[in-house]
């Protein structure tokens, strides 16, 4: 049974940082498009950024352009997400998500077929 399980989350102030990683059991990154969502409470899961299959596309919902970077260690089978100047609009639970082999980069949730229990990620001002 496939497992995606993401680490890293915790609550931090305004204009902190932290660093999301994502690892799964029984399935392997390298080749597939892979993404990290997020839900906020009350709101609707949004992609927040995502890598394409070749590494060579990659992609951000316009409110964390600038202060998230996204990344993938294939080696290591490891997805990371690096958040900077957080804000409290970024509290929510994060996802990571897996995708199909050889597809480009996308921040639609149907493109995805795995994701994990999340991790929750806090911003105070």
């Amino acid at each position: 049974q496939v497992q995606v399980v993401e680490s890293g989350g915790g609550s931090v102030q305004a204009g902190g940082s932290l660093r999301l990683s994502c690892t799964a059991r029984d399935v392997t990154f390298d080749g597939r498009a892979m993404a990290w969502f997020r839900q906020a409470p009350g709101k609707e899961r949004e992609g927040v950024s995502c890598v394409g299959s070749s590494d060579s596309s990659s992609a951000y919902t316009d409110v964390v352009k600038g202060r998230f970077t996204i990344s993938r260690d294939n080696v290591k089978n490891t997805l990371y997400l690096q958040m900077n100047n957080l804000k409290s609009e970024d509290t929510a639970i994060y996802y990571c998500a897996t995708g199909v082999f050889g597809r480009a980069c996308s921040l639609v949730g149907d493109e995805y077929n795995f994701f994990g229990q999340g991790t929750q990620v806090t911003v105070s001002s």
